[in-house]
Protein backbone atom coordinates (compact mmCIF):
# COMPACT_ATOMS: atom_id res chain seq x y z
CA UNK A 1 0.00 0.00 0.00
CA UNK A 2 2.78 2.42 0.99
CA UNK A 3 4.72 1.54 -2.14
CA UNK A 4 1.70 2.28 -4.34
CA UNK A 5 1.20 5.65 -2.62
CA UNK A 6 4.83 6.69 -3.16
CA UNK A 7 4.65 5.73 -6.86
CA UNK A 8 1.49 7.81 -7.27
CA UNK A 9 3.21 10.86 -5.70
CA UNK A 10 6.24 10.50 -7.94
CA UNK A 11 4.03 10.21 -11.02
CA UNK A 12 2.12 13.37 -9.98
CA UNK A 13 5.37 15.36 -9.56
CA UNK A 14 6.65 14.32 -12.97
CA UNK A 15 3.35 15.32 -14.57
CA UNK A 16 3.43 18.77 -12.90
CA UNK A 17 7.04 19.32 -14.02
CA UNK A 18 6.17 18.31 -17.58
CA UNK A 19 3.20 20.69 -17.67
CA UNK A 20 5.39 23.55 -16.36
CA UNK A 21 8.07 22.85 -18.96
CA UNK A 22 5.47 22.86 -21.74
CA UNK A 23 4.04 26.19 -20.49
CA UNK A 24 7.53 27.78 -20.45
CA UNK A 25 8.29 26.58 -23.96
CA UNK A 26 4.95 27.85 -25.25
CA UNK A 27 5.49 31.27 -23.64
CA UNK A 28 8.96 31.50 -25.14
CA UNK A 29 7.69 30.56 -28.58
CA UNK A 30 4.88 33.10 -28.39
CA UNK A 31 7.35 35.84 -27.30
CA UNK A 32 9.63 35.05 -30.23
CA UNK A 33 6.76 35.09 -32.65
CA UNK A 34 5.37 38.43 -31.27
CA UNK A 35 5.59 41.32 -33.76
CA UNK A 36 7.29 44.55 -32.47
CA UNK A 37 5.27 47.65 -33.46
CA UNK A 38 6.82 49.86 -36.15
CA UNK A 39 6.56 52.96 -33.94
CA UNK A 40 8.71 51.28 -31.27
CA UNK A 41 11.32 50.34 -33.86
CA UNK A 42 11.41 53.93 -35.18
CA UNK A 43 11.76 55.27 -31.65
CA UNK A 44 14.66 52.91 -30.93
CA UNK A 45 16.38 53.88 -34.19
CA UNK A 46 15.89 57.60 -33.49
CA UNK A 47 17.30 57.21 -29.96
CA UNK A 48 20.37 55.43 -31.36
CA UNK A 49 20.91 58.20 -33.96
CA UNK A 50 20.61 60.90 -31.28
CA UNK A 51 23.06 59.09 -29.02
CA UNK A 52 25.59 58.85 -31.88
CA UNK A 53 25.13 62.53 -32.80
CA UNK A 54 25.56 63.61 -29.17
CA UNK A 55 28.70 61.51 -28.77
CA UNK A 56 30.10 63.05 -31.97
CA UNK A 57 29.32 66.60 -30.76
CA UNK A 58 30.98 65.93 -27.40
CA UNK A 59 34.08 64.61 -29.14
CA UNK A 60 34.25 67.65 -31.45
CA UNK A 61 33.75 70.05 -28.52
CA UNK A 62 36.54 68.31 -26.60
CA UNK A 63 38.92 68.67 -29.55
CA UNK A 64 37.93 72.33 -30.00
CA UNK A 65 38.56 73.11 -26.30
CA UNK A 66 41.98 71.46 -26.47
CA UNK A 67 42.86 73.48 -29.61
CA UNK A 68 41.68 76.76 -28.03
CA UNK A 69 43.68 76.08 -24.85
CA UNK A 70 46.86 75.62 -26.91
CA UNK A 71 46.07 78.77 -28.91
CA UNK A 72 45.51 80.82 -25.73
CA UNK A 73 48.82 79.65 -24.24
CA UNK A 74 50.62 80.53 -27.48
CA UNK A 75 49.02 83.99 -27.59
CA UNK A 76 49.87 84.66 -23.93
CA UNK A 77 53.53 83.80 -24.60
CA UNK A 78 53.59 86.09 -27.67
CA UNK A 79 52.06 88.99 -25.72
CA UNK A 80 54.49 88.48 -22.82
CA UNK A 81 57.41 88.58 -25.28
CA UNK A 82 55.99 91.73 -26.91
CA UNK A 83 55.61 93.54 -23.57
CA UNK A 84 59.12 92.55 -22.51
CA UNK A 85 60.57 93.74 -25.83
CA UNK A 86 58.84 97.13 -25.48
CA UNK A 87 60.17 97.51 -21.94
CA UNK A 88 63.73 96.70 -23.04
CA UNK A 89 63.50 99.17 -25.94
CA UNK A 90 62.30 101.91 -23.57
CA UNK A 91 65.20 101.27 -21.17
CA UNK A 92 67.68 101.32 -24.06
CA UNK A 93 66.30 104.60 -25.44
CA UNK A 94 66.52 106.24 -22.01
CA UNK A 95 70.08 104.99 -21.59
CA UNK A 96 71.16 106.34 -24.99
CA UNK A 97 69.58 109.73 -24.28
CA UNK A 98 71.35 109.93 -20.91
CA UNK A 99 74.72 109.06 -22.50
CA UNK A 100 74.25 111.90 -25.02
CA UNK A 101 73.54 114.38 -22.21
CA UNK A 102 69.82 114.68 -22.96
CA UNK A 103 66.69 112.99 -21.75
CA UNK A 104 64.13 110.72 -23.37
CA UNK A 105 60.62 112.05 -23.96
CA UNK A 106 58.03 109.26 -24.00
CA UNK A 107 55.46 109.27 -26.82
CA UNK A 108 52.03 110.61 -25.98
CA UNK A 109 49.97 107.90 -24.27
CA UNK A 110 46.94 106.55 -26.09
CA UNK A 111 45.00 105.18 -23.10
CA UNK A 112 43.29 106.94 -20.19
CA UNK A 113 41.68 105.58 -17.04
CA UNK A 114 39.05 107.85 -15.48
CA UNK A 115 37.69 107.54 -11.92
CA UNK A 116 34.71 109.51 -10.63
CA UNK A 117 35.47 110.96 -7.18
CA UNK A 118 32.46 113.21 -6.45
CA UNK A 119 28.69 112.74 -6.15
CA UNK A 120 25.78 114.68 -7.71
CA UNK A 121 25.39 117.55 -5.22
CA UNK A 122 25.12 120.95 -6.98
CA UNK A 123 25.95 119.40 -10.36
CA UNK A 124 25.07 121.14 -13.62
CA UNK A 125 22.79 119.07 -15.91
CA UNK A 126 25.37 119.24 -18.73
CA UNK A 127 28.05 117.84 -16.43
CA UNK A 128 25.69 115.08 -15.33
CA UNK A 129 24.98 114.19 -18.96
CA UNK A 130 28.69 114.03 -19.83
CA UNK A 131 29.33 111.70 -16.86
CA UNK A 132 26.51 109.48 -18.10
CA UNK A 133 28.05 109.41 -21.58
CA UNK A 134 31.36 108.41 -19.98
CA UNK A 135 29.45 105.63 -18.11
CA UNK A 136 30.49 107.14 -14.76
CA UNK A 137 27.09 106.98 -13.04
CA UNK A 138 28.33 106.22 -9.51
CA UNK A 139 31.11 107.51 -7.28
CA UNK A 140 34.35 105.49 -7.56
CA UNK A 141 33.34 104.05 -10.95
CA UNK A 142 36.21 103.73 -13.42
CA UNK A 143 36.43 103.34 -17.20
CA UNK A 144 39.08 103.18 -19.93
CA UNK A 145 39.06 105.82 -22.67
CA UNK A 146 40.97 106.41 -25.88
CA UNK A 147 42.90 109.68 -25.96
CA UNK A 148 41.51 112.00 -28.64
CA UNK A 149 40.30 115.58 -28.94
CA UNK A 150 36.65 114.80 -28.18
CA UNK A 151 37.56 112.79 -25.07
CA UNK A 152 39.86 115.52 -23.72
CA UNK A 153 37.18 118.19 -24.30
CA UNK A 154 34.64 116.14 -22.37
CA UNK A 155 37.10 115.52 -19.54
CA UNK A 156 37.88 119.24 -19.35
CA UNK A 157 34.18 119.96 -18.69
CA UNK A 158 33.87 117.36 -15.88
CA UNK A 159 37.39 117.73 -14.45
CA UNK A 160 36.26 118.78 -10.92
CA UNK A 161 34.30 115.51 -10.60
CA UNK A 162 36.87 113.02 -11.90
CA UNK A 163 40.54 112.13 -11.71
CA UNK A 164 42.34 110.46 -14.59
CA UNK A 165 45.73 109.44 -15.86
CA UNK A 166 47.71 106.98 -17.97
CA UNK A 167 47.48 103.37 -16.66
CA UNK A 168 50.36 100.97 -17.21
CA UNK A 169 50.17 97.28 -18.14
CA UNK A 170 50.18 96.12 -14.53
CA UNK A 171 47.23 98.35 -13.62
CA UNK A 172 45.18 97.20 -16.63
CA UNK A 173 45.85 93.55 -15.84
CA UNK A 174 44.97 93.91 -12.16
CA UNK A 175 41.76 95.80 -12.93
CA UNK A 176 40.49 93.31 -15.51
CA UNK A 177 41.52 90.17 -13.63
CA UNK A 178 40.26 91.34 -10.22
CA UNK A 179 37.28 93.60 -11.00
CA UNK A 180 36.49 92.76 -14.61
CA UNK A 181 32.85 92.20 -15.55
CA UNK A 182 31.46 91.83 -19.05
CA UNK A 183 28.20 92.81 -20.70
CA UNK A 184 26.35 89.73 -21.94
CA UNK A 185 22.70 90.07 -23.03
CA UNK A 186 22.58 93.41 -21.14
CA UNK A 187 23.61 91.65 -17.93
CA UNK A 188 26.70 92.13 -15.75
CA UNK A 189 28.63 88.84 -15.89
CA UNK A 190 31.89 88.13 -14.03
CA UNK A 191 34.77 87.21 -16.35
CA UNK A 192 35.36 83.78 -14.87
CA UNK A 193 35.69 81.95 -18.19
CA UNK A 194 37.24 82.72 -21.56
CA UNK A 195 34.10 81.40 -23.27
CA UNK A 196 32.20 84.53 -22.10
CA UNK A 197 34.70 86.76 -23.92
CA UNK A 198 34.73 84.51 -27.00
CA UNK A 199 30.93 84.52 -27.17
CA UNK A 200 30.78 88.32 -27.46
CA UNK A 201 34.13 89.34 -28.99
CA UNK A 202 35.11 86.16 -30.85
CA UNK A 203 34.12 87.74 -34.19
CA UNK A 204 36.84 90.37 -33.60
CA UNK A 205 39.53 87.76 -32.84
CA UNK A 206 39.38 88.36 -29.06
CA UNK A 207 38.86 84.96 -27.41
CA UNK A 208 40.54 85.18 -24.00
CA UNK A 209 41.56 87.51 -21.16
CA UNK A 210 45.02 88.08 -22.61
CA UNK A 211 43.50 89.15 -25.94
CA UNK A 212 41.20 91.57 -24.11
CA UNK A 213 44.06 93.06 -22.05
CA UNK A 214 46.24 93.41 -25.16
CA UNK A 215 43.46 95.17 -27.07
CA UNK A 216 42.93 97.65 -24.20
CA UNK A 217 46.63 98.32 -23.48
CA UNK A 218 47.60 98.83 -27.12
CA UNK A 219 44.31 100.63 -28.01
CA UNK A 220 43.90 98.27 -30.94
CA UNK A 221 41.51 98.45 -33.89
CA UNK A 222 38.67 96.89 -31.87
CA UNK A 223 39.25 98.94 -28.71
CA UNK A 224 35.74 100.41 -28.88
CA UNK A 225 34.05 96.99 -28.93
CA UNK A 226 36.33 95.60 -26.21
CA UNK A 227 35.84 98.64 -23.97
CA UNK A 228 32.06 98.62 -24.44
CA UNK A 229 32.03 94.93 -23.51
CA UNK A 230 33.70 95.76 -20.18
CA UNK A 231 31.27 96.91 -17.50
CA UNK A 232 32.41 100.09 -15.66
CA UNK A 233 34.77 99.09 -12.85
CA UNK A 234 33.27 99.43 -9.37
CA UNK A 235 36.26 100.35 -7.22
CA UNK A 236 36.43 100.64 -3.45
CA UNK A 237 37.20 103.83 -1.51
CA UNK A 238 40.96 104.47 -1.68
CA UNK A 239 43.05 103.08 1.15
CA UNK A 240 44.15 106.07 3.23
CA UNK A 241 41.40 108.25 1.78
CA UNK A 242 41.52 111.23 -0.59
CA UNK A 243 43.26 114.53 0.21
CA UNK A 244 40.82 117.15 -1.02
CA UNK A 245 38.34 116.29 -3.77
CA UNK A 246 37.45 119.90 -4.61
CA UNK A 247 41.03 120.92 -5.45
CA UNK A 248 43.03 120.02 -8.54
CA UNK A 249 45.82 117.47 -8.24
CA UNK A 250 48.51 120.07 -8.99
CA UNK A 251 47.15 122.15 -6.08
CA UNK A 252 47.48 119.29 -3.63
CA UNK A 253 43.96 117.94 -4.22
CA UNK A 254 42.65 114.92 -6.11
CA UNK A 255 40.68 116.08 -9.16
CA UNK A 256 42.00 116.37 -12.69
CA UNK A 257 44.89 114.83 -14.58
CA UNK A 258 47.51 113.05 -12.48
CA UNK A 259 49.26 111.34 -15.45
CA UNK A 260 51.29 108.28 -14.37
CA UNK A 261 50.38 108.74 -10.69
CA UNK A 262 46.96 107.26 -11.48
CA UNK A 263 48.62 103.84 -11.08
CA UNK A 264 49.28 104.49 -7.39
CA UNK A 265 45.62 105.45 -6.88
CA UNK A 266 44.45 102.32 -8.72
CA UNK A 267 46.56 100.17 -6.33
CA UNK A 268 44.79 101.79 -3.36
CA UNK A 269 41.31 101.39 -4.85
CA UNK A 270 41.57 97.93 -6.42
Amino acid sequence: MAQRFSLRRAFHRCRVFADTLVDVQMAKASAESAIIPESVLKKQKRAEEWALAQAKELEEAKKKRAFIRKLIVKKAEEYAGEYEKQERELIELKRQARLKGGFYVSPEPKLLFIIRIRGINAMHPRTKKILQLLRLRQIFNGVFLKVNKATLNMLHKVEPYVTYGYPNLKSVKELIYKRGYGKLNKQRIALTDNSIIEQVLGKFGIICMEDLIHEIVTVGPHFKEANNFLWPFQLKAPLGGLKKKRNHYVEGGDAGNREDYINELIRRMN
